[in-house]
């Protein structure tokens, strides 16, 4: 049957319809209930009134439904409306692999990637007893995010964890088809479901083979003139070696394809865990060297001395080096020209879906310890980030990201054992450079992740100082409890939310007491309490804050003196609290000494030299933390406010709608071209960007002073003073930042009332307050001597 827009099935409202199949037709309609749009499947007539098949497709559906997994589909529901029986699933955005196969060659590399999400998904489905018996290209789907998406378990059946292996023409009771009966699509289907046998995970890993030599070579594995040749193909043919066909395909690729290929079923992989480990092995894609031909015969005589004569000039040359070519001849290979490169998001081949944190903490490590190389530029965390489950080629990412290789592997951890795979790749070429495998206890990680970092190091020829050679070659070994803590307090310190930051510290308190001397951990607890006094969070006064955070910053250089980070929180704890320029500005330089690579030192570093009003060396600053993360939306935004400090209103507003372009939601992107506007006197224009900051932080106090302002600046006044009392009210309940208040009176031109509140934020260590000589919502107050005297006393001038 065919459903009209507007038609409804129990609360879904049908509202195109989206494609049909031998299982039924898909709709995209909207859940009523939830106010979201979802798939529906409309069950064919044939199965919805036959009352046995029925009952087992609800069964299946319902074990299918126990799948949670990010590469596999999910189902929401299950339901009969008037007669119609229909299954609901999340609704994708994108396109089958067998229209991506129509389109183009998918890369070697993209393919293996796909592969491995394939493995990654079955074995969810394989652990919960279900087997799929009919992945094809069209049961495979690619959303626009590049994530990879196993489609319809209709035909799936249940297995028993504990049933045996082999595969049997005897009936059971556990399986879902009678032997003799061929489920499956042909082409895809096993030796034993070409026989009408049972299927088992291992009929899975035969698909999954043909899937993988069907995206290799563009060509079907088994492909025959009709149905029954193609059977008979995969029961006694062995289709040509993906290498054959794809120069590009490797030796050790065609060696896994032809093991997931193997007629008989105990021969192949006996999982498609196993399946994902052989996938994800680092020499996978490094071809062998290619072995020198012997040399040709000599057929005739002026052959012979030809060579013979180029030997003679050959050796004179080599004996009088000329040109320098004995030189050349004698010198050692070149190094790989890399002298910047990402690390991207290592896969998590964790039998755990959960350990996401760790493999993305792991990935936050590596970096950190290459980022500390000062001859090599190192794409920042977040950069990396944004290429978790992506689709892109690695020459994509490389010109994107602005470098010239890119490390990528994946980490599996199995109780307290770790094993990372890494792989350096060339941007440029797509050709491996470098690749290894390392194993360890999880208390070993540390110097796990500091020998990948001087392989790398080694094999690009990069010159390591004494200091770095020495930081690089510590033993360092690491509680797993307390190394676990600090990778979820990471992850939620991260996710920069009021609700994360708190937990946050809970982790990284955590990781501080199961380890004293950790030193790492008590950095994280400076970062957060830091956090919590800024004034986009103001989870805590600036005075309760910011000396737990020097505390903990001191315990963390005191247990490791290199810890750039450590330096970092010194440094700025030293300006906001202490207003020592001096002594900040030596901790910054030493911070940047130690990592080069960070962009959080740098723009840090980059707001003390704005508001001590060296604006083009704030400016500098600010775009070579961009460069190190050229896709973050923070640092783009932070090279728009030093332009808008420096009052170069043009440049400032191109870099904050340049990140809206990207990122319209992005929230400092919206305050920063309010400011903007406002600090040009564009006020018309500054309000509703302004407003928009407001609705984005939830009505922050730091965006609706600024709005405040603004209103007050068109003699909207009750507007403003609607905004300042509100302030002023919450200030009685809680901490608010006093220069909030005190910027609305600026612009609403109550002196007194303002340097009140300012003296306030003085005393309150308010960090706003070191913003007081470039901030133009204090300029109504710049001719009053009580103004002049404290930015004089705040060190500012």
């Amino acid at each position: 049957m065919s459903l009209a827009a507007g038609a409804r099935l129990g609360p879904y409202e049908i509202l195109a319809p989206l494609g049909a199949g031998g299982m039924g037709e898909v709709y995209r309609a909207r859940d009523t209930r939830l106010g979201r749009d979802v798939a529906v499947k409309v069950l064919p007539a044939a199965l919805a009134t036959d009352p046995e098949r029925l009952r087992r497709f609800e069964r299946e559906a319902r074990a299918a439904s126990a799948l949670n997994h990010p590469n596999i589909l999910s189902i929401h529901d299950l339901g009969t409306h008037e007669g119609v029986s229909y299954v609901v699933f999340e609704l994708l955005e994108g396109q089958t692999l067998r229209e991506r196969l129509s389109e183009e060659r998918i890369p070697v590399r993209r393919a293996v990637d796909y592969g491995v999400e394939l493995a990654r998904g079955l074995a969810a489905a394989h652990e919960k007893g279900i087997v799929h018996r009919d992945l094809k290209p069209e049961n495979v789907f690619l959303t626009a995010d590049g994530q990879l998406k196993i489609l319809d378990f209709g035909l799936a059946t249940r297995v028993p964890p504990e049933a045996k292996q082999p595969v049997t023409t005897a009936p059971t009771q556990t399986a879902a088809t009678e032997p003799g009966v061929v489920m499956g699509t042909v082409g895809y289907m096993s030796p034993e479901q070409v026989r009408g046998q049972p299927a088992d995970p291992r009929s899975d890993v035969f698909a999954l083979g043909a899937l993988l030599y069907e995206m290799l070579t563009g060509e079907r594995a088994f492909a025959g003139a009709t149905t029954a040749d193609t059977m008979s193909a995969i029961l006694r043919e062995h289709p040509p070696e993906p290498s054959s066909r794809r120069p590009e395909a490797t030796a050790a690729l065609d060696r896994v394809v032809a093991r997931c290929l193997e007629k008989n079923a105990s021969e192949r992989y006996q999982s498609v865990r196993d399946l994902g480990y052989a996938l994800g092995e680092p020499g996978l894609l490094v071809s062998a060297p290619v072995p020198v031909a012997p040399p040709a015969p000599r057929r005739r005589r002026w052959a012979a001395a030809t060579v013979t004569g180029a030997a003679v000039l050959l050796v004179a040359l080599f004996a009088a080096n000329v040109g320098g070519v004995r030189d050349r001849l004698l010198s050692s290979p070149a190094k790989h020209r890399i002298q910047s490169l990402a690390v991207l998001p290592l896969e998590n081949f964790s039998r755990d879906p959960d350990q996401e944190y760790f493999a993305d903490g792991m990935t936050e490590e590596l970096i950190t310890n290459l980022a500390q190389i000062g001859s090599l530029r190192v794409s920042s965390r977040t950069s990396a980030m944004r290429y978790k489950k992506t689709s892109k080629s690695v020459p994509e990412i490389g010109r994107e990201l602005g470098v010239d290789a890119v490390l990528e592997g994946s980490v599996q951890r199995a109780g307290n054992r770790v094993r990372i795979t890494a792989q350096l790749v060339d941007a440029a070429s797509d050709r491996h450079v470098w690749a290894s495998s390392y194993e360890r206890e999880l208390s070993d990680v540390l110097s796990l992740q500091a020998e990948v970092a001087r392989a790398i190091a080694a094999e690009i020829g990069v010159r390591l100082t004494p200091q770095e050679r020495s930081r690089l070659a510590r033993k360092r070994t690491i509680d797993p409890q307390a190394y676990e803590a600090y990778l979820k307090g990471l992850y939620h310190l991260y996710r920069k939310t009021p609700s994360d930051t708190e937990e946050a510290l809970r982790y990284f308190e955590q990781a501080g007491a199961t380890q004293p001397d950790y030193a790492l951990a008590q950095v994280g607890i400076s970062e957060t309490y830091a956090q919590m006094a800024g004034s986009a969070y103001d989870l805590l006064p600036p005075l309760e804050a910011y000396p737990k955070a020097r505390a903990a910053a001191k315990r963390a250089v005191e247990l490791e003196p290199d810890l750039a980070r450590g330096y970092n929180s010194l440094a700025w704890i030293a300006f906001v609290l202490d207003h020592d320029v001096p002594t900040a500005e030596a901790q910054f330089r030493r911070a940047l000494a130690l990592d080069p690579n960070l962009p959080e030192i740098r723009q840090t570093y980059a707001v003390l030299l704005a508001r001590t009003s060296r604006f083009d060396d704030a400016i500098r600053e600010m775009k070579r933390a961009q460069e190190l993360d050229p896709l973050s939306s923070y640092f783009a935004t932070g090279v728009g406010f030093a332009l808008l400090w420096a009052k170069r209103h043009d440049e400032a507003t191109s870099w904050f709608r340049r990140v809206l372009e990207t990122d319209p939601k992005f929230l400092r992107a919206h305050w920063g071209l309010g400011l903007t506007e406002a600090s040009a006197r564009a006020y018309a224009a500054s309000i509703p960007e302004l407003q928009k900051a407001v609705d984005l932080s939830d009505g922050g106090a730091a965006f609706l002073c600024s709005l405040g302002y603004a209103f007050a600046a068109v003699n909207r006044r009750t507007e403003a003073t609607r905004i300042v009392e509100e302030l002023m009210k919450r200030s009685r309940s809680g901490y608010v930042p006093a220069s909030t208040v005190a910027a609305v009176f600026s612009g609403l031109g109550d002196r007194d009332q303002a340097m009140t509140w300012l003296e306030r934020a003085d005393r309150e260590r308010d960090p706003w307050v070191t913003s007081l000589a470039i901030d133009f919502m204090f300029d109504p107050l710049r001719s009053d001597p009580r103004f002049q005297s404290l930015v004089h006393r705040l060190g500012l001038s």
